[in-house]
């Protein structure tokens, strides 16, 4: 089973939305391994967000994610990276399709409701960066025979 990185935004918080959404990803199938309260710092998303430090919004991003706490989550499933993306649509939430989080709950391409890992070697390094080992919960879900196939676990 894939391990992915869920964290639910500053924008996911002020808006009362986090039953909302990890409902939508528990109602799906996949099986929350990890939750926690955070206050993320400067450190941090300078590391997390490494890969943007060049563009122009880079301070707006990280500041928005500094706003107030956030919810990060470790979800699992057969595919759950893939699956993860798909669910939370788009990045631009004005782009984003109806039925997606995004697309439902966003109109921004900053403070669009959650952040997902974009692939299963990202999501690896990104849990290991807001979750201590002990943090990630490894339990049977007596639900799997009705969510997967025998040949799917």
């Amino acid at each position: 089973m894939e391990k992915t990185l869920v964290i639910l935004k500053p924008s996911c918080l002020q808006r009362g939305l986090v039953g909302e959404v990890t409902k939508r990803f528990e109602q799906k199938g996949l099986r929350l391994a990890g939750m926690k309260m955070c206050q993320l710092t400067d450190d941090v998303l300078s590391e997390h967000y490494a890969h943007l430090a060049e563009r122009p919004f880079f301070q707006l991003l990280k500041d928005a994610m500094m706003a107030t706490p956030v919810i990060v989550c470790c979800f699992e499933g057969v595919g759950a990276v893939d699956v993860v993306r798909q669910m939370a649509g788009t990045t631009n939430g004005r782009k984003a399709l109806p039925g997606t989080i995004r697309g439902d709950f966003s109109m921004s391409s900053q403070e669009n409701i959650v952040h997902t890992s974009d692939s299963l070697e990202n999501a690896a390094i990104e849990l290991k960066r807001f979750f201590k080992d002990e943090e990630i919960f490894d339990y049977k879900s007596v639900s799997n025979a009705f969510i997967y196939a025998s040949d799917e676990v």
